[in-house]
C-alpha cells in the first residue's frame, strides 16, 4: 500500500533507518484503523481520533507519538496533496532528562565482561567513536580510511556525512578482529556477512551489564553520552564535539556541561561562606 512513499522517501534521500520508520508506522497505523479504510481516503475527524486510541491503547512514547503524525502528515501531503492538522494530538515537548554517563573505569568493566571479539569491537567503536548505534550498523569497510585515520560516517541523522579521527589504539584494534573474521562489507555483520541487528547489539550490552554487575540505567546510547561527556572533561572545545558528534544545534552539544563532572567540582562550596 506504501510502496509508492517509500520510493519518495528514497529519492529525498531519507535515511534507511527513519524510512523503516514511518513505513512500520504506517502501516501499523492502517491496521488499527481497518483495512477497509485507506489512511489517505479517511476523514481527517476520523485520523485523529483513531490516533488517539492507538496512543492511548499501545501506550505510545513520546518519540513514537511525534514520528507518527510526522509520518501521517508527510504521507498525505506527498501522496495525495493532502494537509491535515494534529496539532491536537502532536505531544507536547517533554521534560528535559539529562543523559546517564558512564565512568571510565565502567566503560572498562563493560568491555572487560566481553569475551566475544566482535561482540567486543562493536560497544568498544561506539564508545570510541561516540557513534549512534545505527551507525555502527551502518559503518562499512570502506569508510574506514587507515592510510588517513579517518572514519566516514555517512548519511547519518540530519542526512549529512561527517569525518572521525581514527585512533591508533582503535585501529590496532581493528586490525586484529578484521584478521579474525573478516567482514566482507560492513564492520560488524551478522550471519552469512549480513548486516549486524540492533536488537542483537542491545542484547551484548544487556549481557555485559549483568556481568559487570552495573545497575545504572544504561543503553547502547549512554556510550555516545559518556564519550562527549569524557571529551569535555578532559578539554575538548564544546565545538569540536559538536562536529564530532554530529549536532546541528550547539545547544544539543551544551547539555554535556550539565553533567560533566569538572564543571561541577569548578562550582565553590557555599559552606565556606558561613565560616
Amino acid at each position: 500500500m506504501f510502496d509508492d512513499f517509500k520510493q519518495f522517501l528514497a529519492i529525498k534521500r531519507y535515511s534507511p533507518n527513519t524510512a523503516k520508520t514511518y513505513l512500520g508506522l504506517l502501516n501499523s497505523f492502517q491496521q488499527f484503523l481497518g483495512e477497509t479504510i485507506p489512511i489517505h481516503q479517511a476523514d481527517s475527524s476520523v485520523i485523529r481520533k483513531t490516533f488517539t486510541q492507538k496512543v492511548l491503547k499501545e501506550n505510545l512514547a513520546y518519540s513514537t507519538q511525534k514520528q507518527l503524525a510526522s509520518a501521517i502528515r508527510l504521507y498525505l501531503n506527498t501522496m495525495h496533496n493532502r494537509s491535515i492538522e494534529l496539532t491536537t494530538v502532536t505531544p507536547r515537548k517533554p521534560q528535559k532528562v539529562l543523559p546517564d554517563v558512564l565512568s571510565a573505569h565502567e566503560i572498562n568493566l563493560i568491555l572487560n565482561s566481553i569475551t566475544n571479539k566482535k561482540h567486543h569491537t562493536a560497544i568498544l567503536v561506539i564508545y570510541a567513536l561516540g557513534l549512534r548505534s545505527g551507525e555502527l550498523i551502518n559503518l562499512k569497510i570502506s569508510h574506514i580510511d587507515g592510510q588517513r585515520d579517518q572514519v566516514k560516517i555517512v548519511a547519518s541523522k540530519g542526512r549529512k556525512d561527517r569525518y572521525l579521527p581514527l585512533p591508533k589504539d582503535l585501529k590496532e584494534r581493528l586490525r586484529e578482529y578484521y584478521k579474525l573474521y573478516k567482514p566482507k562489507e560492513y564492520l560488524i555483520e551478522g550471519y552469512n556477512h549480513s548486516r549486524y541487528s540492533a536488537s542483537s547489539l542491545r542484547a551484548v550490552l544487556t549481557k555485559a551489564l549483568e556481568k559487570s554487575g552495573i545497575n545504572k540505567k544504561v543503553t547502547l546510547h549512554t556510550l555516545r553520552h559518556s564519550y562527549a561527556t569524557h571529551l569535555m572533561e578532559a578539554g575538548v572545545n564544546i565545538r569540536v564535539i559538536q562536529e564530532l558528534l554530529g549536532h546541528n544545534d550547539i545547544k544539543t552539544t551544551l547539555i554535556y556541561t550539565h553533567v560533566s563532572r569538572v564543571h561541577l567540582e569548578k562550582i565553590p562550596n557555599v559552606m565556606q561562606f558561613l565560616q
